[in-house]
């Protein structure tokens, strides 16, 4: 058996959706980006899959290039969990700024950014795969200045 680690959740919720990739403040919270602890696991599906239920998920339809690129695989308490890596999940927090508020996604942006998470061409790439290369360009040049 093994020992539960504080990503727990998202192991079990990998195991039983394993095309799903984990994002937005769950990922966030993974990377260690974010103050804030979700009650329910964010993970993406894609727009064909039916929902799951039994668990404590927050599901996001995701298609296409958003949601195959820039998946990274870690293995927690012996599961592969898919997540999103720092960048793209930056820039999907502003493309769902609606539903985790853009003070969260300023508050990663600028945690990525300190930290040397990411590069300004790996936050340019992400936003343009995600179509927020508009919405984020001010909080991009924001952040280069602080």
């Amino acid at each position: 058996m093994v020992d539960q680690t504080k990503h727990h959740s998202l192991a079990e919720v990998a195991a039983r959706i394993p095309h799903g990739v984990v994002c937005l403040l769950s990922a966030l919270r993974f990377h260690g980006l974010t103050t804030q602890c979700p009650r329910e696991v964010w993970i993406a599906v894609d727009r064909r899959t039916h929902a799951q239920r039994g668990l404590p998920l927050r599901i996001v339809r995701f298609s296409g290039q958003t949601m195959n690129s820039e998946i990274e695989t870690h293995v927690i308490e012996g599961v592969s969990v898919r997540v999103y890596d720092v960048a793209k999940t930056v820039a999907d927090c502003f493309r769902y700024r609606n539903k985790v508020g853009v003070d969260v996604a300023i508050e990663a942006l600028r945690r990525a950014w300190r930290s040397k998470r990411c590069t300004m061409d790996d936050l340019c790439r992400a936003a343009k795969v995600c179509g927020q290369s508009r919405v984020m360009r001010p909080y991009l040049e924001m952040v280069t200045i602080d």
